[in-house]
């Protein structure tokens, strides 16, 4: 059923109604501690829609003409998690070429996109949601999109109140979290024009 969606759907329900973090909550913790900055954001989100485009692609081939042929199914996890691997060292030697500013601005969190959970987790909902080819890779794009949307909302939340007086224990990680919250319940208010799920 879901196989049968049109890519519009698909594609506009991942950046909103389903948005992979904050309707599912993954890819937390780069949205968290890089959205400091809207030009580290802006960065880290673009290389995010990039690697989830594109690794939903790769994914989708490998799991449809590997591994359920040979029989591997079961080795999804690793075999994602080593497709994802490669492809953000392939973006890092990129980024790291073509802007050495963004590349120091993003520190660690850039190969940290490999252990992002939302990037895997685009990758197993595409299966699990048997998508074909085309719907996996508006899927992929889409949720890239999506991420990117949260983490830049969030880096100009965050830039705007920087002055203002917060009491003292929701400095920091407190008003970060409610603030996400917040922009979860306003997602939520997509749910009901298009549902992916």
């Amino acid at each position: 059923m879901n196989g049968e969606l049109l890519p519009a759907a698909v594609f506009f329900g991942s950046i909103f109604t389903g948005n992979i973090l904050l309707s599912n909550y993954l890819g937390m913790c780069s949205f968290l501690s890089v959205s400091k900055e809207i030009k580290t954001s802006t960065g880290l989100g673009a290389a995010v829609i990039f690697v989830m485009a594109v690794t939903s692609l790769l994914n989708w081939i490998v799991y449809h003409y590997l591994l359920i042929p040979l029989g591997l199914e079961y080795l999804r996890f690793i075999v994602f998690i080593v497709v994802i691997a490669a492809f953000v060292q392939l973006v890092e030697m990129i980024i790291e070429r073509v802007s050495e500013g963004l590349y120091a601005a993003l520190g660690i969190f850039l190969p940290l996109i490999t252990v992002n959970c939302a990037i895997l987790g685009v990758s197993l909902f595409m299966v699990i949601r048997d998508y074909s080819l085309v719907n996996s890779f508006f899927f992929g794009l889409g949720s890239g999109i999506g991420w990117f949307l949260a983490i830049i909302a969030m880096a100009g939340i965050r830039k705007k109140i920087s002055g203002a007086k917060i009491p003292k224990g929701l400095e920091g990680p407190g008003i970060t979290l409610i603030i996400a919250g917040m922009m979860a319940l306003a997602f939520m208010g997509f749910s009901g024009m298009i549902n992916i799920t």
